[in-house]
């Protein structure tokens, strides 16, 4: 990987290394948060350091091409300034572009060989240091000609292939600080009856904590006083609040819903279990940011090649007893042509074409070597709350047993009472009755039933919503197809105490799962779905999508253990997700894929986002990565090709027989080389429209 992704991927490491010492006051809150905006900031000051670098570079290469006599013979042109001084004034313009234009080549070499991954950087500074040498070298004694031009023009290219690539990598990135959101940074202590609000880390375990209607739970405790329902969706990834009372354990950054609880604190800062997800994140992506591209590992080769038969030529005509400036000469011309401007821009064209493709189907790619190797999947793991499901629950079936009553009446009398309730089920029908445009009329002496259902008195007639025990206490039938669906949740309607219809409710799946999946088999990728959600859900779902399996009932480091389980069989794992929930299973995925209706938490661990919550764009994703990857390799397999012939010619092998490659025919197929990838990345455009 070249180096501005690898400080990208390695500062995404480093940040989420400091997002998992979780730190409880504000000042350092605001230090994350400012960590996250310097790493941003970071990113965008290489893009403008290359930018700058590169336009400084090409203002000095115009001078440099002109004085150059390679170039003069090349074009049939002559031109000269101070005579033969200009061979002096070619140095010092040269000189400029080397060490101001490839300082980030030079330091890059530097990194790469401390981390012992030889790649990009260091093939590019070894060919524009041999350049620089070598024709320094010629300039002030030594017989041969000087390569200045090619040393500019490949400073100039290598910039542009960076400033491109880091440009459309940027674009997808998103802010790492909504981790960090995720937990109330202050509570509501319970001292002598009154309350107090506190930092979080002045809080001991043992102490109470009121968490009022609505507010983020600031701890992991148990409910000691209080009755109300709790989304934890972003933790389990079930979909439904879940009832909290006495004794119940709660989970600190989940979301309270309408009761007042008082909790006592078991778990905060480090050991809470939010923090130990997002530690569990950052191990996941310190192992993944290690991985080296396709880019990385093809110069990793070329280098060893160039350095291998740039110092053979040198020894093998040495030793044939040629003078010393012909040895050199032909090291020098292998180890610059070894080097290719093309495949400077050979991985940059193909990336930045296909982001920007990718952003207009609603695939975003943060990273780049993951995106290579989809083509690699043999296993989708999806989640199901938000991804494979829309993720609210809401209205799925409902029907009338009576008939003066309709579909509409019963949503009206429903309707009716739930806009009274403050009950999580009341959210589902009150959405219904808004998309079916339907106006609610007055309701009289509304009670609540406790723990069965509410009851009022609606247009003359006594209206009951209840649940099916109140029907069992009441000894009243229940039709078969009011509850033909397990992974439903069904309430009924009474009127003047008769059944008069029901309204089943669940987390409805996405019209569009049923094609990806289809899709996805037929490229012999196997599904699995893995969910927070219970047993019955899950089958429900499993079922209807004729999934190849499902695991329910996982907490979020279970699902990354059962990601490395299916690592270890040696399938290539991609997971999709979009929740607090599925952040460490994304990360340690080989690809990991975040729905963009999720949270950022999701979308910062992945590395693709799907933008318009689509699952069909996940089949997308795999097709697109396959024609990316064969559009890379005929790249490089042109960029580098030429080296077959270009580079034993240039060493001599053919020198007995009067054929020895000049370093302005090199140029040449440099340049055709250059040409051929840039019209060759353009075609992969039309080849997914």
């Amino acid at each position: 990987m070249d180096k501005p992704d690898n400080h990208q991927q390695h500062g995404n490491a480093k940040t989420h290394e400091h997002l998992g010492k979780h730190k409880h006051h504000e000042g350092q809150e605001h230090n994350k948060e400012h960590e996250h905006h310097d790493h941003t900031d970071h990113h965008r000051m290489m893009i403008k350091d290359f930018r700058r670098r590169f336009w400084i570079s090409l203002v000095f290469t115009l001078p440099i091409l002109a004085l150059s006599p390679m170039v003069q013979d090349l074009l049939g042109f002559e031109f000269a300034l101070f005579g033969d001084a200009d061979k002096y004034l070619l140095f010092g313009l040269s000189s400029i572009v080397f060490f101001y234009g490839g300082w980030p080549f030079l330091t890059g070499l530097v990194d790469e060989l401390k981390e012992k991954q030889p790649g990009m950087m260091t093939l590019i500074a070894v060919a524009i240091t041999v350049a620089w040498g070598y024709s320094t070298a010629t300039t002030f004694g030594l017989q041969g000609s000087s390569f200045f031009w090619e040393l500019a023009t490949l400073v100039d290219i290598m910039l542009l292939g960076h400033w491109i690539e880091m440009k459309s990598v940027l674009g997808a990135s998103r802010s790492l600080q909504e981790l960090v959101k995720l937990m109330p940074s202050e509570a509501h202590l319970l001292k002598n009856g009154n309350t107090v609000d506190v930092k979080l880390d002045e809080l001991n375990e043992g102490d109470q904590v009121v968490v009022r209607p609505g507010e983020k739970i600031p701890v992991d405790g148990i409910i000691t006083e209080g009755l109300s329902h709790v989304n934890e969706s972003m933790v389990t990834g079930e979909a439904k609040p879940v009832k909290k009372e006495k004794n119940s354990k709660v989970i600190g950054g989940t979301i309270n819903g309408n009761g007042s609880l008082t909790v006592k604190v078991e778990q905060v800062g480090e050991n809470a279990y939010l923090n130990k997800v997002i530690k569990m994140v950052r191990d996941a992506q310190n192992v993944k940011s290690k991985t080296q591209n396709l880019a990385d590992r093809i110069a990793f080769w070329l280098t060893i090649i160039a350095l291998t038969i740039g110092f053979g030529t040198l020894a093998a005509w040495l030793f044939a007893g040629k003078e010393f400036a012909f040895a050199l000469e032909r090291m020098a011309t292998v180890m610059v042509i070894t080097c290719p401007h093309a495949l400077g821009l050979a991985v940059p064209l193909v990336v930045a074409i296909s982001t920007s493709i990718s952003a207009q189907r609603g695939l975003l790619i943060r990273n780049r070597t993951a995106f290579e190797n989809s083509r690699k999947i043999t296993m989708m793991v999806f989640d199901k709350t938000g991804t494979l499901t829309k993720g609210n629950f809401g209205v799925t079936r409902l029907g009338s047993f009576m008939d003066d009553l309709n579909n509409n009446d019963i949503l009206k009398f429903a309707g009716a009472l739930e806009s009274k309730s403050e009950h999580p089920l009341a959210m589902g029908i009150m959405n219904k009755v808004r998309e079916a445009e339907i106006d609610l009329p007055q309701v009289d002496n509304f009670n609540a039933i406790t723990g069965k259902g509410i009851e009022g008195d609606v247009k003359n007639r006594h209206i009951k919503v209840v649940s099916p025990g109140y029907l069992k206490d009441e000894n009243i039938e229940i039709p078969d197809s009011a509850l033909k669906n397990k992974a439903e949740t069904v309430v009924f309607l009474l009127v003047d105490n008769k059944l008069a219809g029901y309204i089943a409710m669940s987390d409805e799946i996405r019209k569009e799962s049923f094609d990806a999946i289809k899709t996805l088999k037929e490229n012999d990728i196997k599904c699995y779905m893995m969910t927070g959600d219970n047993e019955t859900v899950a089958k429900s779902v499993s079922d209807e999508l004729q999934l190849d399996g499902y695991f329910a009932g996982l907490l979020p480091d279970q699902k990354l253990e059962k990601i490395k389980e299916f690592q270890q069989k040696g399938e290539f794992v991609a997971m999709t997700g979009d929740g607090i929930n599925d952040a460490p299973a994304l990360a340690t995925a080989d690809v990991g894929i975040a729905v963009g209706s999720g949270t950022d938490v999701a979308a910062e661990t992945a590395d693709i986002i799907l933008v318009n919550s689509n699952p069909q764009d996940i089949s997308t994703l795999v097709l697109f990565g396959k024609a990316t990857y064969r559009k890379m390799i005929q790249n490089f397999v042109w960029a580098t090709g030429y080296n077959v012939v270009a580079i034993p010619l240039a060493a001599g092998v053919l020198y007995s027989y009067g054929i020895l490659i000049s370093p302005a025919m090199g140029a040449v197929l440099m340049s055709m080389s250059t040409i051929i990838v840039a019209i060759n990345a353009q075609f992969l455009k039309r080849k997914l429209k």
